[in-house]
């Protein structure tokens, strides 16, 4: 009773705000007949499949960018844009083709990106945790690793003549880059200075070295993590007075100036800062390495503009520097903070983080075509991330619920996490949050169990597809089926058996029914 009484109330008082707030052509049912006819004939187009085959493969990672975080980004972006939002279109939004994927790990029901990066880029599900190596391979136990070692997608398109590249907004031997090139039962050996000794008495590599080591041309890594490349206690060059950025490794190799010294004869760069980045002439760079911080790259609502490059700025060198491959690419972005933000309770930082990653996938799309670009954008896993009670269209995302809590009374925003650090009791009761600065760049949005980080969600995430062959990312699949539709619609990898020419079957089978009928023209005039 109490909540009808509530929401009879909030209704009345937002009617007498006076404009509903939705454009007024929203009252008219032509607007909405003529919108869903129209989206109806562009998916008839959808019959006439892409079967081309896929110079180019790119594939967009958003980090915990579960559904709830792409519906919210949405909203965001519309609002940036004075919209109301909700009928706002992502980039991603407008791919032909959607699937949803499973996420979980062979050892976990909620998965963790370690396990799941093994997934979509190798091809094989895997442990939480490690990366690179089969379920055969036990976390942090070295000696399992040898014999259970996983190769990428990544490696597969190096392997057959492509330019291959690695940008991300975390460390470049995170989670979900070292997938890509690394063999490791243990996510969190970054270098050798994170490593137990007797892991590295054993053999085992820490994953900055094998960066370097066990592809030694990736042609493009832009990220974080300077820190681990150099000796333990050197300085960093952007921050050197600070201890927590100096160097990590005990082994003293400065990997940075290993791969300057062994690409020294090659067209190759390696860049620190913003500037350096976009004072590079793609089209006389051929290998780029861009550290950018010591640790994460800051997320983009603090991201210092003149220093840090957005996600943006470096897609667009990336593909600059690897289109030049006449027999194209494959790159990896991931938008890696959009987890922090979650982990952290931190809504507008996730959200904001996911915003710039369509902006770069907007502009990805203009620098390649849907003819011979497969694109696929996707998450590793979701979030305790969610939002809603029965807000007003146009209700700012990070705003309060139009009603009060017919419990306690107070009010409540319409974002909440199930578990994480913005749970708090003042007096044996929830929070009055009405005081607090809910809409700060760095607020904790309350959670309903207390942890210090908030945890991963395990409910399926979408996978965007559009370019050759992605209508055969359908339906709902295993997360271990994405890298080999890629490299289906590649001709790379296992799957060439459909690749009769170095064009790939499906440009001869395009052909086929105009030859036919051409020869057929032929007997008739003869």
């Amino acid at each position: 009773m109490k909540v009808t009484i509530l929401l009879i109330c909030s209704c009345l008082a937002w009617e007498g705000l006076g404009k509903p707030q939705f454009p007024d052509q929203e009252k008219d049912p032509l607007f909405w007949n003529t919108w869903a006819q129209r989206t109806l004939k562009n998916a008839l187009t959808l019959q006439k499949l892409n079967q081309n085959t896929a110079k180019n493969l790119i594939l967009f990672l958003g980090d915990g960018m579960g559904i709830p975080t792409v519906t919210a980004a949405r909203i965001l972006k519309g609002q940036l844009s004075r919209q109301s939002g909700e009928e706002t279109q992502l980039e991603m939004d407008k791919f032909p083709f959607v699937a949803l994927s499973k996420t979980y790990n062979t050892n976990a029901q909620v998965a963790d990106s370690a396990g799941t990066a093994t997934a979509y880029l190798c091809g094989v599900k895997a442990n939480e945790g490690t990366v690179g190596v089969s379920a055969a391979a036990v976390r942090s136990q070295c000696n399992t690793t040898q014999g259970n070692e996983v190769t990428s997608i990544l490696r597969w398109a190096k392997e057959a003549g492509k330019s291959v590249g690695i940008v991300t907004t975390t460390r470049v031997n995170h989670a979900t880059p070292s997938a890509a090139y690394a063999h490791c039962v243990d996510r969190d050996w970054y270098s050798d200075g994170e490593m137990p000794a007797e892991a590295v008495q054993a053999g085992c590599k820490d994953i900055a070295r094998q960066l370097f080591e066990n592809i030694p041309n990736i042609d493009v890594i832009m990220g974080g993590g300077r820190k681990y490349m150099f000796p333990k206690n050197q300085s960093d060059v952007e921050y050197p007075g600070e201890m927590k950025h100096f160097g990590t490794r005990i082994d003293r190799r400065n990997l940075v100036e290993e791969w300057n010294n062994r690409m020294k004869n090659k067209n190759a760069n390696y860049v620190w800062n913003k500037k350096e980045l976009l004072s590079l002439n793609p089209n006389s760079v051929d290998y780029l390495l861009g550290l950018f911080e010591p640790g994460d790259l800051p997320y983009d609502l603090e991201r210092n503009n003149e220093t840090d490059p957005s996600l943006t700025e470096m897609v667009e060198v990336a593909i600059k520097i690897l289109k030049k491959n006449p027999s194209g690419f494959y790159l990896l972005v991931e938008g890696g903070r959009i987890d922090h933000g979650h982990h952290d309770g931190k809504a507008k930082q996730a959200l904001h983080e996911a915003v710039e990653m369509d902006r770069a996938i907007g502009h990805a799309g203009l620098m390649t075509s849907i003819y011979d670009t497969m694109t696929v954008v996707t998450a590793d896993h979701s979030h305790m991330f969610n939002f809603g009670g029965y807000t007003p269209r146009g209700n700012t995302i990070f705003g309060l619920n139009s009603i009060l809590s017919d419990v306690d009374q107070k009010p409540f925003t319409a974002i909440l996490y199930g578990n994480g650090p913005g749970f708090k009791v003042v007096n044996g009761l929830r929070e009055n949050i009405s005081t607090l600065g809910y809409g700060e760049n760095n607020y904790k949005a309350q959670s309903a169990v207390p942890l210090s980080m908030e945890t991963h969600g395990g409910e399926d995430v979408a996978v965007f597809a559009k370019g050759p062959m992605a209508h055969l990312l359908h339906g709902v699949h295993e997360q271990n089926y994405i890298p080999h539709v890629m490299a289906y619609a590649a001709c790379i990898g296992q799957n060439r058996d459909h690749c009769m020419s170095s064009s790939g079957a499906s440009s001869l089978s395009a052909a086929l029914p105009s030859l036919t009928a051409l020869l057929t023209l032929i007997r008739l005039l003869c």
